[in-house]
């Protein structure tokens, strides 16, 4: 298995076709379903289909995108962290998500940090961007943390929420 980076306790790996059952129960857990919303995705056929249109696509067209967040010891797959291209931004954006029993551990920001050092050094992005619900300060704490700053409120493209656009540049990129 080939990682592209490792923390500490964790490892981060691309997504594969295999990953379809992981996906159906991260993006109908609870968090999952409240900060980003139902996209659809219930059965296998459907996590294949957003696997290749989503991530695998996005791997061959921008050289980055969601990945899955596995745990050094168990290598269990806990979460997706990564960039993802969106039309609607100028940047990319950092996100990330993991299964409830492995929220509030410390490896959300565990793993942003990464990436947003990985994004800098090996993929030379000056800029990140992140999009959150208000309702979400979790992630909002953990943006905040990484270093990110908020810029303004958008309402995506034929969506109707508003969502909180944060940001971080290089030349502020914390090293901590």
């Amino acid at each position: 298995m080939k990682y592209l980076l490792e923390t500490e306790r964790l490892k981060l790996r691309e997504c594969k076709l295999s990953d379809a059952d992981f996906i159906i129960n991260l993006f109908n857990s609870k968090g999952w379903l409240k900060f980003i919303g139902d996209r659809n995705i219930h059965n296998t056929d459907q996590a294949i289909n957003y696997l290749e249109n989503g991530p695998l696509k996005s791997y061959k067209e921008n050289g980055y995108g969601s990945c899955i967040v596995e745990t050094k010891e168990t290598q269990i797959s806990i979460g997706l962290c990564g960039l993802i291209k969106r039309d609607y931004l100028n940047h990319p954006d950092i996100g990330f998500a993991y299964l409830p029993e492995f929220m509030g551990l410390g490896y959300a920001y565990e793993m942003a940090k990464a990436i947003v050092e990985y994004s800098n050094s090996i993929l030379s992005i000056d800029t990140i961007q992140a999009i959150v619900m208000e309702q979400n300060q979790r992630s909002i704490h953990l943006l905040e943390k990484i270093g990110m700053n908020f810029v303004k409120t958008l309402v995506p493209p034929n969506e109707e929420t508003e969502l909180l656009l944060y940001q971080l540049s290089s030349n502020i990129l914390q090293t901590e």
